[in-house]
């Protein structure tokens, strides 16, 4: 796959920029919970519009000519945002694997954005999401070793929805894996949802992959997953993604 030499040449000044996508963006951050510890393990930065516009209104401006560069733009820019708002914690990041046509060459801007704000690389989760079309499985297998090589964590998000089945959970072994808010939604009502979630998480356990549960907006779906073993979780419960800000553990509910 050949890019334009200005593309591979691209660095954190240029995805800060904003000129390449014609738009500004920003940063919306939802916190990880850890049950057992009841604190905050974490954010998942959320892509914005500059005025706040959802992600469905950025995602609609995005195209193959301007994806590779978005994809850089939202890396830096979460980074920036996070360690602006002081954020200490693991900062999870959605990537599009197949703007991905290099890891070595692409995770450039994202290191030199750490540098320059001073995040650790080692608190940096990168996500694939089951809603991206992924035609090459030895291609981002490539692209989790080379990040587990340079200390990232990697997470496979909406794990339940789309093409990933356990094949691909024992294949890549991503440290986290996220299960799909549809898989989790009423789940303590659904004994096919609860066998699917079971199964996969002994999986895991046996590889060492945590297991997060998204898309939480119950109590008693809490309580279900909590029972089974899920230690980490995200969801409306807890808290909803907030624009340039971090929640607190105090003001995540359930946890004090």
């Amino acid at each position: 796959m050949d890019f334009p030499e200005k593309i591979k040449q691209q660095t954190c000044s240029d995805c800060l920029s904003g000129k390449s996508l014609g738009f500004q963006i920003r940063m919306a951050f939802q916190p990880i919970i850890d049950w057992q510890s009841k604190s905050v393990f974490g954010y998942e930065a959320l892509v914005r519009g500059p005025e706040g516009q959802g992600a469905r209104w950025v995602f609609e401006r995005i195209n193959d000519t301007n994806k590779y560069y978005f994809d850089q733009a939202c890396r830096v820019k979460a980074i920036e945002t996070a360690a602006k708002l002081g954020c200490n914690t693991f900062l999870h990041i959605n990537f599009l694997p197949n703007a991905v046509y290099n890891p070595e060459t692409c995770i450039k801007a994202t290191i030199e954005a750490a540098d320059m704000y001073g995040f650790d690389l080692h608190k940096l989760v990168f996500e694939v999401t089951e809603g991206e079309q992924i035609p090459d499985k030895d291609h981002l297998n490539r692209i989790f070793r080379s990040y587990a090589k340079r200390g990232f964590q990697t997470a496979i998000d909406d794990y339940g929805s789309g093409y990933a089945t356990l094949d691909w959970l024992i294949e890549l072994k991503p440290h986290i894996l996220k299960l799909d808010m549809q898989l989790i939604r009423n789940i303590q009502d659904n004994p096919a949802k609860q066998f699917i979630v079971e199964q996969t998480l002994a999986q895991c356990e046996l590889q060492g992959t945590k297991v997060l549960a998204e898309g939480v907006e119950t109590k008693a779906e809490l309580d279900w997953l909590a029972g089974v073993g899920i230690r980490f979780f995200q969801g409306y419960y807890f808290a909803r993604p907030e624009l340039e800000r971090l929640a607190t553990t105090e003001q995540v509910n359930g946890l004090i």
